[in-house]
């Protein structure tokens, strides 16, 4: 039987971190390797966010602007 989920491939990398920070880490028996995942994960999404905005600034300038102008398209339907 096969899982569902698929692991994902690993890679190794060589990373050079703060001697103390890595200490802490170890004594606090953290998994480097996963906080490391966790913490690339995180820097790559914010990256793509960022990137995404800055591709997408104009059309959400305008967008912005036809709404400052003429009010939200549907407004007469709210309920609230």
């Amino acid at each position: 039987m096969t899982s569902k989920t698929a692991t994902p491939l690993r890679k190794p990398a060589h990373v050079t971190v703060d001697a103390a920070l890595l200490e802490r880490a170890e004594f606090l028996k953290i998994d480097i390797s996963k906080a490391s995942e966790a913490g690339l994960a995180r820097a790559v999404a914010q990256r793509q966010e960022a990137l995404w905005l800055e591709a997408n600034r104009a059309a959400l300038q305008s967008s912005n602007e036809f709404v400052e102008q003429h009010g939200l398209p549907l407004a007469r339907y709210r309920l609230f």
